[in-house]
């Protein structure tokens, strides 16, 4: 683990990188097939496409360390549930395990900046993240998702992340799972500009209804897989956000493309912005809803956040 724990690290910085894409980074390369059920997780069983998904981390581990930055990083783990561990043919092997073992050794490889990095341990839902109708019932979920959360928090993750969520049930499962296991959690959504997750819930009533039903509840909240123009509307609506809800999200990681998730799920081309166009818009984020962690998502790569390090390190944000 880190020098820390994850809410003195949260509470001890103004201002935290997040890593950029990786799942949509690799997708783009011809040499590194997505596996249907594990996507990458698998990778760390195959020297090629480990040191395909390992090139990447390793920018994002750069990018921190020459702005001094800490940073966010979550295991590659978001599908690598018992299910679809299973259906891949990976039964006999430790996945989850041995993908926060590769983090671990790619943070080591950074020396003291080591002490800044905190890893996450990626917990996606069931069926597809675009898909609400999709999202498994509150009790079923804390039930399927128990498994991963248990063999992750056995690691030395800092924290546990679930992402990318679009329905309140399925979200307040996970996080129940979660929060069994004794470990800081973080609960990440997607959200529409109208200020509703992807299922139409509220902002405001989802974060109220995992707070109050969850215990230990989440140490924080975080929005992903939304453009940051979307984000911003979300976080302003006049009735579906509010005050205390913006205070416990802490960040958001941002896509480049301003399209909804239905429409930007199965893109053949990549959708992007240009890094200095979506470093100004999440840095604007920043600084109008207080947020400190902000980092990419889809259509982001290295440059998209190693434009938005150097402008949080100009603007003194550690």
């Amino acid at each position: 683990m880190a020098a820390c724990t994850f809410p003195d690290f949260l509470q001890r910085h103004r201002c935290i990188l997040g890593e950029g894409a990786v799942i949509e980074r690799l997708r783009r390369q011809p040499a590194t097939i997505l596996d249907p059920y594990l996507v990458n997780s698998a990778f760390v069983y195959d020297p090629a496409r480990c040191a395909a998904m390992a090139a990447i981390y390793r920018q994002y581990l750069e990018i921190s360390r020459a702005h001094d930055l800490p940073l966010l990083m979550s295991t590659p783990t978001w599908r690598a549930n018992a299910e679809n561990i299973a259906a891949a043919g990976c039964g006999g092997r430790e996945v989850n395990a041995d993908n926060v073992r590769l983090l671990q050794s790619l943070r080591a490889e950074t020396g003291a900046h080591a002490a800044r990095v905190m890893i996450g341990g990626m917990i996606g839902c069931r069926g597809d993240a675009y898909r609400p109708e999709e999202a498994l019932p509150t009790k079923e979920a804390r039930v399927f998702h128990a498994w991963q959360a248990d063999r992750l928090a056995a690691t030395v993750v800092d924290f546990l992340l679930g992402i990318t969520l679009p329905a309140l049930s399925e979200a307040t499962g996970l996080a129940a799972a979660m929060a069994a296991t004794g470990r800081p959690y973080v609960v990440s959504f997607v959200v529409r500009p109208a200020g509703t997750l992807l299922d139409g819930t509220p902002l405001k009533e989802a974060i109220a209804a995992i707070d109050s039903t969850v215990t230990p509840k989440p140490a924080a909240y975080l929005i992903n897989c939304t453009h940051p123009d979307f984000a911003r509307t979300a976080l302003a609506h006049p009735e579906n956000s509010s005050p205390s809800a913006r205070d416990r999200i802490i960040g958001v990681l941002g896509n480049t493309a301003a399209l909804s998730p239905e429409a930007l799920d199965g893109q053949e081309k990549l959708i992007e912005a240009d890094p200095e166009h979506f470093a100004a818009a999440m840095l604007e984020l920043r600084r109008d809803f207080g947020l400190k962690v902000l980092g990419g998502c889809c259509g982001t790569d290295d440059r998209h956040i190693r434009c938005l390090a150097g402008r949080l390190s100009d603007a003194n944000g550690p």
